[in-house]
């Protein structure tokens, strides 16, 4: 039987597991390279860089999360209600108070992040803030605080600065084929490097939908209900939680600067809840509808 511990466990090994497919990717993709360009510094270079992006993706993913959705501190004068009841619901879980940051967007939306419960940190939006009462301003932060004790947010945070490099990869791929090849192989091998760089560019435009997929592998719709659940034992108040959504879902808007890396972080999807394709696409957060009959027993 499945329980919060096993659920912990689970999250970090399938980090782990994460970690070591992407290493492997691009430890490939470097010796493809050195073929091609006959250049064996190119897959010391590539390894290098795998091993290094690793390293970034544990320790400082959150860092790289924080910056791409424009969080800066919040703060604790300013937004004092806000820093109290972050401490309040952390000392209620039985956590350190995370840090505590700001987005100037006027969509409601919030996010969690870190790569523990000793380094994370959680995020809103100003539009939360000026959007939200209490009750529900409690219902969000009890979610987030939730993805920390869940240990979600190793997982969630890694795949972050993972994504981000497999796009990098995709766009040089791209740039490559077009420019053609500087330093290929020789004359006798330049109709095979050019079809191995069409098929490099092939996959370099399919990468997009199977990081989405691996994301949506990693990352299960599970735990964003097990998030509220957890939310709602929290604060005792489910109906703070399930409002605070709906409001979200109501709100109809995007936020300002979306990204596709950071999407599945956010309690809410950050391109709107009528965005399509997007939905289907990074279909990391269940139905808003079904959040809340879960919260209210009506499931």
């Amino acid at each position: 039987m499945a329980t919060l511990y096993t659920l912990q466990e689970s999250n970090v090994r399938k980090t782990w597991f994460l970690m070591t497919v992407f290493f492997g990717l691009l430890v490939a993709i470097g010796a493809l390279f050195s073929y091609v360009y006959n250049d064996a510094s190119i897959l010391i270079i590539l390894t290098i860089i795998a091993i290094v992006m690793n390293i970034v993706a544990y320790w400082k993913s959150d860092a790289i999360a924080l910056a791409s959705a424009r969080a800066v501190p919040a703060d604790p004068v300013e937004y004092h209600e806000l820093h109290q009841v972050v401490e309040n619901l952390a000392i209620t879980a039985g956590l350190p108070k995370p840090r505590v940051f700001i987005i100037n967007d006027p969509a409601p939306n919030a996010f969690a992040t870190g790569r523990d419960k000793d380094h994370a940190a959680i995020a809103v939006t100003t539009g939360l803030l000026a959007m939200m009462s209490r009750s529900e301003l409690e219902g969000v932060i009890a979610h987030e605080l939730s993805h920390i004790g869940n240990r979600d947010i190793l997982l969630s945070t890694v795949v972050v600065v993972l994504v981000g490099l497999i796009a990098l990869a995709s766009n040089f791929f791209l740039r490559s084929m077009m420019w053609g090849g500087m330093g290929r192989r020789g004359s006798n091998d330049r109709e095979g490097g050019n079809i191995i760089f069409i098929i490099l560019g092939i996959i370099g435009i399919i990468l997009a939908p199977i990081v989405a997929t691996m994301i949506q592998l990693a990352i299960s719709r599970k735990r964003e209900f097990l998030a509220d659940a957890s939310g709602a034992l929290l604060t005792r108040y489910p109906e703070g939680l399930a409002s605070a959504l709906q409001k979200i879902e109501n709100y109809n808007k995007p936020m300002l600067h979306p990204s596709t890396a950071t999407a599945h972080l956010f309690i809410a999807n950050p391109f709107g809840p009528k965005s399509e394709f997007m939905s289907k696409l990074f279909a990391t957060h269940p139905p808003t509808e079904e959040r809340i009959k879960a919260l209210m027993g009506n499931s």
